[in-house]
């Protein structure tokens, strides 16, 4: 059996790192791809369980709608029933109030003839009255004749006393019956001005009572109506109630399979973040095998500039411009009113004084070049480039590509840039540019020591 054995060249190493590289952004980009996928999924596990909640809150409402309308429909029924007898036995009074009202206005109109009767009682009382008065004259004349006829006239004398006293008698009489009439006509007249007084009142009873009956008709109608739009809404109750009995198991088992697949993509997205370790490893690697790759210019100039920003940073502290303190503040106070929120520390603006000079000459070193900046052991990106340390803006989406400074990039390529303290670290990874947009490219990242102590690492980044 014959073994072959391959021999390394510089040439093969090159190919072996180009071909790690490829790999990295292979697996970064899917690495992308996945978190784009979880995070929709996410949002609809979210969606979902709040569907789920509505889905219930739905059948619940339903079913308390059911029950509403169906006491609302027994209580438009004991209503119609209600309305109905109150209806008849309006209708009831109305009849026996118009037959009063009617018997009133007869005693009113019979009270009129008992007053004209009256009246003309009244008239022969008065005649006869004057009739007596008219014997009374005749008897005192027929005395004085009598007087005058002496012997002869006594007997006619005896005449005329006793038509003189009847005259006296009929007179009183006339008197009392006078008195008499006038009682009774006032009795009368007041109890015609009270008939007609309550003849009225029920003519008013009656028109009201009318009025009453109508209403009580128009009622009856609407509870009707209401009762019959009560049993279809209890029809459609129980179609809703239907319904949500297919519904809420259907999406029961979508949440049970979105639920699935987000602890599906969660395991994988576990896993790929391992391969992009693996991978980097590789590639850092290769990286090492050849000293002609094509990272190996970027590699000199991140590990040139970290070590110029850890000698300025002695500097500063040597020449009281800052303390150790101040540069190793980690109280991040937030700036009010910016979004992506920006941060500002104790060493903010001595970094704005001295990172420029350093960052931004890179810039032309390359043009593949994208930026370069310092972060601290937390992924604080004080000072950017000033391409990308624009004011802040109310756009959010323009403020995530133009206002990167001042920043904390927590993500995982952040913190492993502040946190390597190897030599140098290369990643690959997808940078976010606001708006949904992401850019692939490598990001090379030297740490940067202050007198011995880890501060954080200065990030190199250009394009494939």
């Amino acid at each position: 059996m014959t073994v072959h054995q391959t021999v390394a060249t510089p040439e093969k190493n090159r190919a072996l790192a180009q071909a790690a590289a490829a790999l990295g952004y292979e697996i970064v980009d899917i690495a992308g791809f996945l978190d784009l996928v979880e995070e929709h999924a996410l949002a609809q596990r979210k969606c979902l369980k709040v569907l789920t909640s509505r889905a219930g809150d739905m059948t619940k409402a339903n079913n308390d709608v059911r029950e509403a309308v169906r006491t609302m429909a027994g209580s438009t029924s004991e209503t119609a029933r209600d309305v109905q007898s109150s209806a008849a036995l309006v209708r009831s009074s109305g009849e026996k109030t118009q037959a009063v009202a009617e018997w009133v206005t007869e005693l009113a109109q019979r009270t009129n003839r008992v007053t004209d009767t009256l009246a003309a009682a009244r008239a022969n009382n008065q005649q006869i009255a004057t009739i007596a008065t008219q014997v009374n004259t005749l008897a005192i004349n027929a005395k004085i004749e009598a007087a005058r006829a002496g012997d002869a006239g006594k007997g006619f004398a005896v005449v005329a006393d006793a038509i003189n006293s009847l005259s006296g008698m009929t007179r009183e009489a006339a008197r009392e019956i006078s008195e008499n009439i006038e009682t009774l006509t006032g009795w009368i007249g007041e109890l015609g001005r009270e008939a007609a007084d309550i003849a009225g009142e029920a003519a008013s009873v009656l028109e009201h009572a009318g009025d009453t009956d109508t209403a009580l008709s128009r009622i009856e109608t609407s509870v009707d109506a209401a009762s019959l739009q009560a049993q279809r809404i209890s029809e459609q109750a129980d179609r809703v109630e239907a319904a949500m009995t297919d519904f809420t198991p259907a999406v029961s088992e979508i949440r049970n399979a979105v639920e699935s697949t987000c602890g599906g993509i969660e395991q994988t997205n576990r896993r790929v973040l391992r391969l992009i370790d693996t991978s980097e490893k590789i590639v850092q690697f290769t990286t090492f095998l050849t000293d002609r790759s094509v990272d190996t210019p970027f590699i000199s100039k991140v590990r040139e500039v970290a070590a110029g920003i850890g000698a300025a940073f002695e500097r500063g502290i040597s020449e009281g411009r800052i303390t150790k303190e101040q540069l190793f503040d980690r109280r991040y106070r937030q700036t009010a009113g910016t979004e992506p929120e920006q941060f500002t520390t104790a060493a903010t603006a001595f970094f704005d004084r001295v990172l420029p000079a350093l960052q931004e000459p890179v810039l032309a070193f390359d043009p593949r070049v994208v930026f370069c900046a310092s972060v601290d052991v937390n992924g604080y990106l004080p000072t950017h480039n000033r391409k990308f340390s624009q004011p802040p803006g109310p756009d959010p989406v323009w403020n995530t590509a133009h206002c990167r400074n001042r920043r904390i990039f927590n993500d995982r390529v952040g913190l492993k840039a502040g946190r390597n303290t190897e030599t140098f670290l290369l990643q690959v990874y997808r940078r976010d540019m606001g708006g949904g947009e992401f850019t692939m490219m490598k990001d090379l990242s030297a740490p940067v020591m202050v007198g011995g102590r880890h501060w954080g690492g200065a990030r190199l980044a250009y394009t494939f």
